[in-house]
């Protein structure tokens, strides 16, 4: 009788965040297999911060582009740039990027499968069998581990099943176009429209990636006209007549969830545990972060068998990041609302502090506490913008 084969761990969903957690526990030595469906690209801007790049050794060859500033347009089509002083935002193409983050993974030791996640069942014997569909023969299949990580998106279907609350997820609904990028489109600067036409409640973009460029727009209203707003974008900033190469859509988490494991053998990652920072949308450096917390948390569990271990990735996460995200959460909810709001939002994104401890919380990813006076400014400013009592330039 052949011995049934038990891996340590399944990671289900081979992007960034699972692919980072596959990576982290074969290079720990653990046994894995990453389950990945395979052809599917998330909508993403692609924008990466420093702090990424020196966490994860990203390599120079996956960078497409570095912007070096934002521009920023208001309802009114008025116009602030935020250029960045000593810094980048590094830009990524996820079609090749979340493929070379997997490799990765096979190398450090991972077993690649190909197919699409259907559900789990258990054995009484302390393991977990996760069913997909293979991708190449169509037939339900399975593998049994000791511990499961889901990283399988917004949508996530292991959250659904195992996670208390795991279906309920707020999101934001997000559509872009990869195009061939004209001659004349800034290739150093983001480009970010607050204009309702283009989105009621977040924003429009367009982001370089080097030979191509990202131009897409998100809602949280369902319904919005994602594509016809994007063909609106593109006309009016003269990119109606660019190739498109591809087109994505799909929904992104803006809020974490409650829980992320089940209090047994199953924890969450990435969009799954909806890791993406409110009001930028920011999603790949979280993504990859909470990879290595969940992977963190898989490891105490292998080790110890306390189930208990599995709550560690949420807690460590949010004690370094929470803040973060609460604060964001409040300035999407009050300055996203209304034309008026977001003209004054972006009067506030012309002040030099701003601009500066902007730019160093997103390159750094931690709230910049060094410069008091500068933040008690920039307190008195948005007081006066929120009274009414400021001038709007």
């Amino acid at each position: 009788m052949a011995v049934r084969a038990v891996f340590d761990a399944v990671v289900v969903g081979g992007g960034p965040s699972g692919a980072t957690a596959a990576e982290a526990l074969a290079r720990a030595g653990r046994s894995v297999v990453l389950l990945d469906r395979d052809g599917r690209i998330k909508p993403c801007g692609g924008a990466i911060p420093p702090r990424l790049v020196r966490d994860f050794a990203i390599p120079d060859t996956l960078i497409v582009a570095r912007a070096r500033g934002a521009r920023i347009v208001a309802p009114s089509a008025r116009t602030v740039d935020m250029p960045i002083d000593g810094g980048y935002v590094g830009m990524v193409d996820r079609e090749h990027f979340d493929e070379a983050l997997r490799k990765r993974a096979a190398r450090a030791g991972a077993e690649r499968r190909t197919g699409t996640y259907d559900h789990i069942t258990r054995r009484g014997d302390g393991t977990v069998t996760v069913h997909y569909r293979d991708r190449q023969s169509d037939v339900l299949t399975s593998v049994d581990a000791r511990v499961v990580i889901g990283a399988d998106g917004a949508r996530s279907q292991v959250a659904r099943q195992e996670v208390p609350g795991g279906g309920r997820v707020k999101c934001v609904f997000a559509y872009h176009e990869i195009i061939d990028t004209p001659d004349g489109i800034a290739d150093d600067r983001c480009d970010v429209y607050y204009q309702r036409d283009l989105s009621p409640d977040f924003y429009a973009w367009i982001f370089p990636h080097g030979r191509t460029a990202s131009v897409g727009t998100g809602s949280m209203q369902k319904g919005f006209p994602l594509r016809q707003a994007t063909a609106a974008l593109r006309e009016r900033s003269g990119l109606s007549g660019a190739a498109t190469i591809r087109c994505e859509g799909a929904p992104i988490p803006l809020k974490p969830l409650k829980r992320w494991d089940n209090g047994r053998d199953v924890v969450l990652a990435g969009d799954a545990a909806g890791t993406v920072a409110p009001a930028s949308g920011e999603g790949i450096y979280y993504a990859m972060v909470g990879g290595q917390m969940a992977a963190d948390a898989a490891l105490g569990f292998l080790e110890t068998g306390d189930a208990r271990a599995l709550a560690g990735a949420r807690k460590t996460f949010m004690k370094a990041h929470g803040r973060v995200f609460w604060v964001l959460g409040i300035l999407q909810a009050f300055w996203y609302t209304t034309d008026r709001r977001r003209e004054r939002f972006v009067s506030i994104c012309a002040d030099p502090d701003v601009q500066r401890l902007t730019w160093q919380s997103y390159m750094n990813k931690e709230l910049v506490r060094s410069d008091p006076l500068a933040h008690l400014r920039i307190f008195l400013k948005d007081s006066a913008h929120l009274l009414g009592l400021a001038r709007v330039r």
